[in-house]
């Protein structure tokens, strides 16, 4: 079947079936192409919880589609591909979170919404990327945090707070390979062009960044910056709305190895298939969910990004 074809068959199905389709920007191109809210993973789950929706279809990876199961349990949550999981929230199990809990009793843990909805449960708070020195800071009866599982996001939060962080020891490993050497090499080659960098990259990156932030940091920094080249220290999958929304601007990766293989499972044909046989069903039990809700809904509280985030323009999310 032609590409064309199954995308049009998808967004009939969706119709059908009174679903949406919530894309991640690391999807493949012709996936975002058919989103119906395209961005950050959990400004996806809360828009997606607005919506009158029986079914959200979620391409992206396995805790994304917890937490849309989390912010709307009473609506069916599909991902597409079941094996498309997150090697960063498998670095942390809940016995290694208690046993660190209980040699820093007094540190409030903040989790990165990286992670599994079980993490969730076991934490106090939630955080993203771009808004993790907020929700740190907002802790007012906390001198120490314990910022899991990314350990590179927690050392950078950790210059914007007066706050004693520890880190976990988990990295992404798309993102945390990523050297000064290459930074370097490409800068050499394209000596006017900004480096914009995501915080999971590992300090000695983000110390020669021009701009550090989420993947919808970096897509907003791309549409305000006057400059017209920029070298993208993120997933290979935000280039096509990198180049989408500017088609003016050259874009350049930082490095060739930046692909998220889970991210890269989802096809058109899973999407369709699941969306035929509703299979590959997530859902979190009460147990889990009512406790990680508890610490995303204190994230949103706090969050001062909040008042202008998750709002749909061009069927595109802002970040949270």
């Amino acid at each position: 079947m032609r590409m064309k074809d199954l995308q049009v068959k998808i967004k009939t199905l969706l119709r059908e079936k009174n679903a949406i389709l919530l894309v991640h920007y690391y999807q493949r191109p012709e996936i975002q192409d058919i989103a119906d809210f395209l961005g950050d993973s959990l400004a996806l789950s809360i828009e997606a919880a607005k919506t009158d929706a029986d079914m959200i279809v979620f391409a992206g990876v396995r805790f994304m589609a917890e937490s849309a199961s989390i912010l709307s349990p009473n609506k069916t949550v599909l991902l597409p591909r079941e094996e498309a999981g997150c090697p960063l929230a498998d670095m942390i199990t809940v016995d290694e979170l208690e046993a660190i809990k209980k040699q820093y009793p007094d540190a409030a843990v903040v989790t990165y919404v990286n992670s599994s909805a079980e993490i969730k449960a076991h934490s106090d708070i939630c955080c993203t990327s771009a808004n993790a020195v907020t929700v740190v800071n907002s802790l007012t009866d906390a001198e120490k945090v314990l910022m899991i599982p990314d350990g590179n996001l927690a050392r950078y939060t950790s210059l914007h707070t007066d706050k004693v962080i520890i880190p976990w020891s988990g990295y992404c490993p798309v993102h945390h390979f990523v050297t000064p050497e290459e930074v370097s090499a490409v800068k050499s080659r394209y000596p006017e062009a900004l480096f914009a960098a995501h915080p999971e990259c590992a300090p000695e990156v983000l110390k020669i960044a021009d701009f550090v932030g989420s993947t919808g940091g970096i897509i907003r920094f791309a549409r305000e910056t006057s400059v017209g080249q920029i070298i993208v220290g993120t997933e290979s999958g935000i280039m096509h709305q990198l180049q989408k929304e500017n088609p003016d601007k050259t874009f350049i990766p930082v490095s060739d190895k930046l692909i998220c293989h889970d991210m890269k499972y989802i096809t058109l044909k899973d999407i369709f298939d699941s969306l035929t046989e509703v299979k590959y069903v997530v859902k979190v039990p009460d147990n889990i969910r009512i406790a990680a809700n508890k610490a995303l809904n204190r994230m949103l509280e706090v969050s001062l990004l909040w008042g202008c985030s998750g709002k749909r323009v061009n069927n595109v999310i802002g970040e949270v």
